[in-house]
């Protein structure tokens, strides 16, 4: 498998790279890398997140580009504190970010026979490798509903999520 390049290299926004169409020839974006998030709604999804009566946002203080990967990694450990606490279906845990920005890599081979593998910086356009979530300042990336007395759960889940995003964020408290 190939290693994964540094965030700084894709941290920038740029303009996003998206252009997927059914027919061929207008079709920008040759192959869409698999996307790593399973599920954007966990928990009890028969409800609304706003029929809860306490819902928290966890909210990006930055204006910034990131991976799938580090989404899903915020979506697994935060669903796992609130299943632990709350069972399967005493939250509902929504991912407010979709991943739309497809990030491109231009491969350059080093070592012996790099020369006959790359061409450098000639038709440097680039392979899809990932995909990414475009952020601005004050954009709410997960959103919880939980009962009134289970604030501290709440809050250690967002926390932890915050964790594994590459950007300052803050705990925001939108109802309760």
């Amino acid at each position: 498998m190939a290693k994964l390049r540094k965030w700084v290299s894709y941290r920038a926004i740029e303009r996003p790279y998206t252009r997927i169409s059914k027919f061929r020839q207008k079709n920008y974006v040759r192959v869409r890398p698999n996307m790593v998030i399973s599920r954007f709604n966990m928990g009890d999804t028969k409800k609304d997140v706003f029929t809860f009566p306490l819902v928290l946002d966890l909210v990006s203080k930055n204006s910034l580009q990131i991976r799938h990967n580090a989404i899903e990694s915020a979506r697994q450990t935060s669903n796992r504190i609130l299943e632990k606490e709350l069972g399967k279906i005493g939250f509902h845990f929504k991912i407010r970010l979709f991943p739309h920005h497809i990030l491109r890599e231009n491969p350059l081979a080093s070592g012996a026979g790099a020369d006959r593998m790359s061409t450098g910086m000639q038709a440097s356009f680039g392979k899809p490798v990932s995909s990414a979530a475009q952020v601005r300042v004050g954009q709410p990336l997960f959103t919880i509903g939980v009962p009134k007395d289970k604030l501290d759960v709440a809050k250690r889940a967002l926390q932890r999520a915050a964790t594994k995003l590459p950007c300052s964020c803050q705990i925001k408290i939108i109802k309760g």
